[in-house]
């Protein structure tokens, strides 16, 4: 008779554990509802003076056995869950998403396919300076196989009276370069109004960390057909980041390239701190290529190899450096350019290590 009644209470508390269940699905969805309205509404998902409310109501209605404070420590959690919900609803609606695309996505820089598993490299100088500074760059590095170039020709500075770049005249001597070498050229845009200019001159348009939440900025990449090499902002989030990316291929452009270039921490013993766990998150979140620059990630030059080797070992689509003829005579960043010795020697170590596709 007693295990009778036992099987029974077993049986009906078993009955109740899916009555929850079922509740606490049906919750769920109508959680997820109220999520998509509050996003059109522009409304914060998180209502800490609702949510109080209905810990009040718990304690009101609250008839035991249970103390009050258990029952609202397990609502807690049921209201907890339920924002996730909506916060994992809200991923899987990003275009640039790894669940809204399971592929990586490859970009074509002039037969250059970054994202498709080889590992590649972009060198140049921090700043275009003159032809002749760039063209040896672009020598030394055709020489080593890459046709990657980089060159700052719009530069935004700390300070105002520091070299700001040759604008117009660097676009088109990285353009003349580009011809001379065959080389691709990357250089950052940082206002809207100079998109239009730059796709007569550059290959991959660059938005710095500095605008990386320059949304007017994001949107006018967005709305061109050229690909776009974005950096992670100083203090940025990775969901800051994936969100930054959104703004452009929510406008129509998918080439997006990813570049962890470094965060703004405590730390002072390198100019940024590379935050190297940063390509595997951003690789399964995403289906974006990943970059790492490791110049200013730590603004040490004898940092450049090892942190090279680290974002190659842990699975980045390539490195970004920085490489000058003379770096002791450089305007802008002087301290982290290799010179062109230095940049052979960092090659050659790092090609063996180099996934690279036949």
């Amino acid at each position: 008779m007693t295990d009778n009644r036992l099987d029974e209470l077993r049986q009906q508390m078993d009955d109740l554990n899916l009555q929850i269940l079922n509740l606490i699905s049906e919750r769920g969805k109508v959680v997820q509802e109220i999520g998509k309205l509050k996003e059109m509404q522009g409304t914060n998902r998180f209502d800490p003076v609702r949510e109080r409310a209905m810990l009040n109501l718990i304690e009101e209605n609250n008839a035991g056995p249970f103390e009050t404070s258990t029952l609202q420590h397990i609502f807690k959690e049921i209201f907890k869950a339920g924002l996730e919900l909506q916060h994992d609803d809200h991923r899987k609606a990003l275009l640039v998403s790894r669940k809204k695309k399971p592929e990586n996505t490859i970009v074509n820089i002039k037969g250059e396919k970054i994202g498709n598993g080889a590992q590649h490299f972009i060198v140049g100088p921090c700043s275009v300076e003159s032809y002749e500074q760039v063209a040896a760059v672009a020598e030394a590095a055709k020489k080593q196989g890459l046709r990657l170039l980089r060159g700052g020709a719009f530069k935004p500075r700390t300070s105002p009276y520091d070299f700001q770049g040759l604008g117009l005249e660097g676009l088109q001597i990285l353009k003349q370069i580009a011809d001379e070498y065959d080389m691709a050229v990357i250089s950052e845009i940082v206002t809207p109004a100079d998109i239009e200019t730059a796709l007569d001159y550059i290959d991959v348009i660059q938005i710095g960390a500095r605008n990386m939440q320059n949304f007017e900025l994001l949107k006018a990449a967005g709305s061109v057909n050229k690909p776009i090499l974005l950096k992670r902002g100083l203090a940025a989030t990775l969901d800051e980041f994936i969100n930054a990316a959104e703004y452009i291929i929510s406008r129509g452009n998918g080439q997006i390239i990813l570049c962890e270039r470094g965060i703004r921490t405590y730390e002072r013993a390198t100019r940024n701190t590379l935050d190297i766990s940063a390509v595997p998150i951003l690789k399964k979140e995403t289906h974006l290529p990943v970059f790492v620059d490791v110049t200013h990630s730590t603004g040490r030059r004898d940092l450049l190899l090892p942190t090279a080797k680290a974002a190659l070992a842990i699975g980045a689509d390539g490195v970004m450096a920085e490489v000058h003829p003379d770096p002791a005579v450089a305007l802008s960043d002087s301290a982290q350019q290799m010179d062109i010795p230095q940049f052979k020697e960092f090659i050659s170590e790092l090609k063996p290590l180099c996934n690279v596709l036949s």
